[in-house]
């Protein structure tokens, strides 16, 4: 259904790898968009304006700003925007000195990420289109040349639909030409990405337009990714073509008939129960629709999860284009889905027509930038990261079942020791590891389940007064239906994490699985001396856990520096992790 990465020509053969001896593109140098040289002045005055871009020095001089959208806001100058750019002379004479653009508000019609605005802004001011920094182009795949990745063309994309906003038909053409000099070597879903974009800028893109159309017209993209992915009109005019030229057969372009129409309408309304039942009528079945192909590229992750409950889809079937679900949830980049996917028999190992893994899929699809990109303490991992890490664990190790028993060994036999163990531990992941624990935690349904009343871990201190909440070490406790639901949800999250996020676990490991950090809980009763004395002690386990925990960052991305062909100098993770304090002993 979705995403062939097939290369698009019309012999359909693959061109989209490079081979080993093919040497990475280098950076372009610095160009001017005149093949005649600037005179003195004029190159003194472009290194001039170029110099105040973003200068902090120069910063009290800007009497605007723009919003980059990732928490930066880049200083500028509206009388030299203006003066380059019609769009902005009109942005800034509807506003007041010390004005403030949002990026989101600039482009409307298409996502621009900060680095494809800084270009543009930078040949503004210069004139001149400047080398980008390292990992910006390129993705994480060590066969990749990075010339046609998804990284590569959405930059270029995004430069293109920016230059086209601000009115730079100078730089519109220049980027057309580059996507033209590329297009054989694209993907052909990243074809329709392109396509997208020049439908946007139209007559100023025609030659794009018209390149991406017959390349998707001899394609194999099917007729839903086509109305999932373009304007209606542009669909018409390709369907149309394939008619011309006698390509429009059903079983080529996987038209859905219309009991497969009414399954996909059920399914966008996220309504499983419905499909049940259309099921049940015997026109058809999830196989023969494609409709796990379905969910896993339009829908919701919950109704994914629904889908595969059910039980009656073959979760490693190919589709038309030879993709598996699996190679589709990659290209979707949604990691609950392929979590989901791998618990439910998904094979890692299964290849494509060209011969990618799911895993080679996610890295062709992932910025260097993004997977270098140092993580914080308690801040979410990209998306794109998450995937990429979820897929190399599965490669790397066999399903292990019951992992979560391990850790519960360490609270013994008592049910409520154990619950509260679970409870503080997948409370630490979801402060330490925001993004891995809400993966976890949605597939495992802890939402459904009850949380257990118990003393608030983040609003204690080893010195502190004793929290609201009731401490239920003391207080009677009887088991019950909804207390045995949480356990089975927190130990299915335990194990997920154990299971995918292996480091991650790890430094939980080093925090829960410890009979020293157990009782340095606060119980009330301390002296002052004893206070002071745990409060040392703790302080010296957290140097401890955060030296541990940097040395595991260290050692899983340097194995990834060594086998990346671009040498980003992004840097590796240095997080300093906490020990939250523990609010129930037994933990």
């Amino acid at each position: 259904m979705v995403s062939n990465n097939r290369n698009n020509s019309s012999n359909g053969s693959s061109s989209i790898y490079c081979a080993s001896t093919v040497p990475a593109a280098p950076a372009p140098a610095p160009e001017t968009l005149s093949s005649t040289p600037l005179p003195d002045h004029f190159r003194r005055l472009s290194d001039s304006l170029e110099s105040i871009f973003g200068s902090t020095d120069l910063e009290f001089f800007a009497d605007a700003e723009i919003a980059l959208g990732d928490g930066r806001e880049l200083p500028v100058h509206r009388c030299i925007l203006a003066a380059r750019s019609p769009f902005f002379r009109v942005a800034f004479a509807e506003k007041d000195r010390g004005a403030k653009l949002e990026l989101k508000e600039i482009a409307r019609e298409m996502e621009v990420r900060p680095e494809s605005m800084l270009a543009v802004l930078g040949y503004l001011y210069s004139g001149k289109v400047k080398p980008l920094p390292k990992g910006v182009r390129e993705c994480v795949d060590d066969l990749c040349c990075h010339v046609a990745c998804r990284p590569a063309i959405d930059f270029l994309v995004q430069v293109l639909y920016a230059s086209y906003t601000f009115q730079l038909s100078e730089l519109v053409d220049l980027y057309q030409g580059h996507l033209l000099d590329i297009l054989d070597k694209v993907a052909v879903d990243d074809t329709l990405v392109i396509l997208s974009a020049a439908n946007i800028c139209g007559t100023a893109c025609e030659r794009l337009l018209s390149r991406c159309i017959d390349t998707i017209v001899r394609s194999d993209v099917d007729i839903v990714t086509l109305e999932k992915s373009l304007p209606q009109h542009n669909v018409k005019k390709i369907t149309d073509l394939r008619s011309e030229l006698g390509l429009s057969k059903s079983e080529d372009n996987n038209v859905p008939n219309k009991h497969v129409k009414r399954i996909y309408r059920a399914l966008d309304s996220d309504d499983v129960e419905l499909v049940r039942m259309l099921l049940k009528e015997a026109h058809t079945t999830l196989d023969d629709a494609w409709a796990l192909h379905y969910a896993v590229a339009y829908c919701d992750a919950k109704t994914t999860s629904e889908l595969l409950d059910l039980g009656i889809a073959d979760v490693n079937r190919r589709n038309s284009r030879g993709y598996t679900v699996l190679h589709v949830a990659a290209m979707r980049k949604e990691p609950k889905i392929i979590v989901s996917l791998l618990i439910k028999g998904a094979r890692p190992s299964d290849l494509t027509l060209d011969g990618r893994k799911a895993l080679q899929i996610s890295k062709r699809l992932t910025r260097a930038a993004d997977y270098y990109k140092s993580v914080e303490e308690g801040k979410s991992s990209s998306t794109d990261r998450l995937c990429v890490e979820i897929l190399e664990q599965a490669e790397r190790r066999d399903p292990l079942l019951g992992e979560a028993s391990l850790s519960l060994a360490m609270a013994g036999d008592d049910l409520r020791k154990q619950l509260l163990y679970l409870e503080n531990r997948v409370g630490l992941a979801k402060l330490l590891f925001p993004m891995e624990a809400k993966v976890a935690m949605d597939i495992a349904q802890v939402d459904g389940t009850s949380e257990f009343p118990l003393l608030n871990i983040t609003s204690r201190n080893l010195g502190g007064t004793q929290g609201t909440d009731v401490d239920l070490n003391e207080a009677p406790f009887k088991i019950q239906e909804e207390h045995l639901n949480r356990m089975r949800a927190l130990s299915r999250t335990v194990e997920l994490g154990k299971r995918f996020f292996p480091r991650c676990s790890a430094v939980i490991n080093k925090i829960m699985d410890n009979d020293e950090i157990s009782e340095l809980t606060y119980d009330g009763n301390e002296t002052p001396n004893e206070r002071l004395r745990k409060k040392q002690r703790h302080m010296e386990l957290q140097e401890a856990v955060s030296k541990a925990y940097s040395e595991d960052k260290e050692e899983i991305d340097r194995s990834s520096l060594l086998s990346s062909s671009s040498s980003t100098s992004i840097g590796l993770v240095d997080s300093n992790v906490s020990i939250p304090h523990i609010g129930a002993k037994g933990g």
